[in-house]
């Protein structure tokens, strides 16, 4: 499998639906949510090339960095702050076409353009959130946000 991790070719749906088939049939061996997560974002990273891929955990009242593809990263983000903890507190999938348009930015990195947060839940309870950076302007689309939303509730 890690032969096909990287699919250089074929739409963006395309791309998505063979990287869903492998996570589930890795998620379906794995009951480890650390191991799981790694392994996500090590595919999502390397199937689209994103500049920043990863999850924050949440601990207590904070989101806490967890396993990511990437440069250096924010460590701790409070609730209800920057793009993360807006994801956290709202329940929701948050798509920014251009960060420095989204109020609150939490600039970790300035190479960071635009960016996607998906809820992870267990049950009705959200346990994480997966980060998504481009160095792009407009990177992420609906198409984004239904197959990471697909793929955040094999975790």
């Amino acid at each position: 499998m890690a032969e096909e991790l990287h699919i250089s070719k074929g739409s963006k749906e395309e791309k998505y639906a063979l990287l869903y088939k492998q996570i589930c049939a890795l998620a379906e061996g794995e009951c480890d949510t650390i191991a799981n997560m790694a392994n996500v974002a090590a595919m999502i990273h390397f199937t689209f090339g994103f500049w920043w891929t990863g999850f924050y955990r949440v601990i207590g009242e904070e989101l806490v960095l967890g396993p990511f593809q990437g440069p250096l990263a924010c460590s701790r983000i409070s609730y209800g702050k920057g793009v993360c903890g807006t994801a956290w507190k709202e329940g929701v999938t948050q798509v920014v076409p251009d960060v420095e348009k989204f109020p609150g930015h939490i600039a970790c990195s300035s190479e960071s353009k635009s960016e996607i947060v998906v809820p992870v839940k267990a049950g009705c309870k959200i346990t994480a959130v997966l980060d998504i950076d481009s160095e792009k302007l407009n990177t992420f689309d609906d198409t984004d946000r239904v197959w990471l939303e697909k793929i955040v509730a094999l975790i």
